[in-house]
């Protein structure tokens, strides 16, 4: 019985020590700045080692973006589960909101969403972070176009339509972001309706004539 708890115990105290990192991390980067904190700041504010950060780590961008991959995958899901029978641009816009809806106990395990939203501004205001959250999300656009075009049946290699409506979402979704990050309001709520309101002007703007009749 012993033996059989072990590895039980073994992984929740890896899973403790990850997760103190990854708080240690957030709370330095967002307070001391991201560039200004080293790999050994963040070990010391746990009590560990700078090679066991490197065990849960690559580096500090790993550590940056961990509650934000877990977000991301977290939509991506999300979109694998919308009914088939909605438009592309309908699943995409209800898989984020009800991903705003349902993401929060999910950071509150790993770090206080107050944390994370603050984490969420750093990238933003951050130009090397930012560099790589443009990349990452690249990634993360080829994987949703793919979701897409199997969806509707079609090749997204040749077919164009998953690639450009996932590229429209995507450009309105880092719109939110950068005016969510100048704000104010740092909940969810605010940003959830924030992303909202934009993506329901995203069929508006592209259809629709802009300049009065006069």
């Amino acid at each position: 019985m012993n033996t059989a708890s072990r590895p039980g115990l073994r992984e929740r105290k890896k899973r403790r020590t990850r997760d103190a990192l990854l708080r240690a991390a957030l709370e330095l980067f967002t307070t001391k700045g991201y560039e200004q904190t080293t790999v050994d700041e963040i070990a010391e504010a746990v009590d560990v080692s700078q090679r066991t950060f490197f065990r849960y780590f690559a580096g500090k961008e790993e550590a940056a973006f961990a509650v934000q991959d877990m977000t991301e995958a977290h939509f991506v899901q999300a979109l694998r589960e919308r009914p088939p029978h909605e438009a592309p641009l309908e699943a995409l816009r209800r898989a984020v909101l009800e991903g705003w809806d349902t993401i929060g106990e999910a950071i509150e395990e790993l770090v206080p969403i107050e944390l994370y939203m603050r984490a969420f501004r750093m990238i933003e205001s951050t130009p090397v972070l930012l560099a790589a959250y443009l990349r990452r999300s690249a990634d993360v656009e080829g994987e949703l176009a793919r979701l897409i075009a199997a969806r509707e049946g079609l090749d997204v290699e040749t077919d164009p339509r998953p690639r450009i409506a996932v590229a429209a979402f995507g450009g309105v979704m880092r719109v939110t972001g950068r005016q969510w990050g100048a704000g104010e309001d740092f909940s969810v709520e605010s940003i959830r309706e924030l992303t909202a309101a934009y993506l329901d002007h995203l069929g508006p703007a592209l259809a629709e004539k802009w300049r009065p009749e006069g």
